[in-house]
């Protein structure tokens, strides 16, 4: 492992940050901050949510100034006003939260040269035949295969973070920002993308990449740039170690939610022989309380169709479902909460949030009645509530009265959770429920659902396999809208379980939606 000191600046670098600080009333969020980034270079910040990496990336974004210390861009004083000054001077940043990146009531196409009209670039004869030409050569630089027409909210999260990549691609970046790039993405969707990372590190863009999947930092990181309350608490460079990366972001080593031995309850969610889509094999599976059960595979294989399904969103194209014995076949949402199945969606920013209510409100939306009078919301209650949950959670905020937007990824996902958490139910379904969610914070959430799991069944949807092996007590795997596989965590055959979500090995079983229902072949 190589350690060194940012001091000595290259005269090559294209970004230098030195001794920069913020603070948002008494709390100091980045604190004499120094940062280079070279030519060709893919630098790799870590830090834990919480830790001044939104704050950071703003800076450079021109959305916050910096209350002192210096920016340098191509070795000139860089002082954006603005996002757009930003743009204009080379930056591109393609933010965690998409729709940030995107506006949804644009077309594919629009989106892609939204940039280009606001800065009237593309002249004064610019038709819908012109527009195709120009959005169809932005997306062919990622192989991206979408409607050109279609209005961007008609997408899914994957194809919606895909074409924020594309229209920051557009720019011809000197620096190029990626918060969590491949939180949605498929293994060959982000493979693609770090095919285009290796050319634009060739062609001499600095980029700057904000992750805590150890795949993509071992695929792509030149160095590792580790950030703990505000400060720079390590750098990193080749031969990288990882172990030491994550220690200096965290303050300790590792730590994975405390895993108990579970003696499985009543049986009380069964789906029998289920069909999500025509055409796909049918499958049976069974949950039982206390036990935690994850459902991994790769994206787009199923997963959040069965969680809507479950959920009353949408309804399956064959089979039935019970609860607690009894036929379960929701109306909606609504109708699934009553009866006492809760789930915490994929897409946090679209369908788990309300980014302009507090964090109180946005913890006790979905049991209003019982926080109201007469007509009118018992806001003492509702905050009293909310600070019992942000002291049990963990939650960094200034109070309960925060905007949930104003807080990082991992404490809005934490309170979107805790939402769920705040009473019993019989079944909880976590879509993908680490999406953008740091190793600390993960290690916290997984440690609550193990706490409370009790009489409740649960279940989480995830793409990542070390969070299903962390977390669950079984795994079932998921590939073409079928269950293909069933392993216990503490007896995986990784080479089958790889296998079965890589689509090579088939279950016989699986595919003949012949799984027992006690959930064991």
């Amino acid at each position: 492992m190589a350690e060194t000191s940012q001091n000595q600046a290259s005269k090559n670098n294209v970004l230098d940050l030195k001794d920069v600080e913020k603070s948002f009333g008494s709390n100091r969020v980045l604190q004499g901050v120094n940062l280079s980034i070279s030519a060709g270079e893919v630098v790799v910040l870590m830090g834990a949510n919480g830790a001044g990496k939104s704050t950071l990336v703003k800076i450079i974004a021109g959305v916050h100034n910096a209350d002192s210390g210096s920016l340098t861009l191509d070795g000139e004083p860089f002082l954006p006003a603005t996002p757009a000054d930003a743009l204009r001077a080379g930056v591109c940043i393609v933010h965690q939260a998409i729709n940030d990146c995107v506006a949804p009531d644009l077309s594919v196409a629009q989106n892609l040269l939204l940039d280009r009209l606001c800065n009237g670039e593309t002249g004064f004869f610019f038709g819908r035949g012109r527009a195709a030409r120009e959005a169809g050569k932005i997306a062919g630089a990622l192989d991206l295969e979408l409607d050109m027409n279609k209005p961007v909210r008609e997408l899914d999260l994957a194809d919606r973070q895909l074409v924020g990549i594309s229209r920051a691609l557009a720019q011809n970046p000197k620096l190029l920002i990626l918060d969590e790039p491949t939180s949605s993405l498929s293994q060959r969707e982000a493979e693609r993308l770090f095919g285009i990372i290796d050319r634009l590190r060739q062609s001499g863009v600095a980029i700057l990449y904000i992750s805590h999947r150890m795949s993509d930092i071992r695929r792509l990181a030149d160095r590792i740039i580790a950030l703990r309350d505000g400060r720079i608490t390590g750098v990193f460079e080749k031969p990288l170690n990882y172990e030491a990366a994550v220690n200096a972001m965290l303050g300790h080593g590792m730590e994975v939610s405390k895993k108990i031995a579970v003696t499985r309850g009543a049986k009380i969610f069964e789906a029998r022989d289920v069909v999500l889509k025509t055409g796909c094999d049918p499958f049976s599976f069974s949950l039982s309380g206390g036990e935690i059960v994850a459902i991994t595979g790769l994206v787009g294989t199923g997963k959040s169709e069965l969680a809507e399904c479950m959920f009353g969103l949408r309804q399956p194209q064959a089979g039935s479902f019970l609860l607690d014995g009894k036929p379960y076949q929701p109306l909606n949402n609504r109708d699934a909460v009553r009866q006492g199945v809760f789930m915490a969606a994929k897409d946090r920013a679209n369908s788990s949030m309300i980014p302009g209510f507090d964090i109180s409100q946005n913890l006790t939306l979905p049991f209003l009645p019982d926080f109201t009078a007469l007509g009118t919301v018992l806001r003492r209650k509702e905050r009293n509530k909310a600070k019992e949950m942000i002291d049990w959670l963990g939650v960094v905020c200034q109070s309960e009265q925060d905007m949930l937007s104003s807080l990082s990824g991992g404490n809005q996902q934490k309170v979107v959770i805790g939402r769920w958490l705040s009473r019993a139910c019989r079944l909880l379904v976590l879509d993908e429920p680490f999406q953008g969610v740091d190793i600390r914070a993960r290690g916290d959430i997984g440690n609550k659902l193990r706490e409370t799991a009790g009489d409740r069944a649960t279940l989480l949807m995830t793409a990542e396999l070390d969070e299903a092996l962390e977390v669950s007590d079984r795994i079932l795997v998921m590939s073409n809208h079928t269950i293909v596989g069933e392993h216990r965590t503490d007896s995986v055959d990784m080479d089958l379980l790889l296998s079965q979500i890589s689509g090579a090995v088939v279950s016989p079983n699986a595919a003949a939606g012949h799984f027992r229902k006690d959930g064991i072949q």
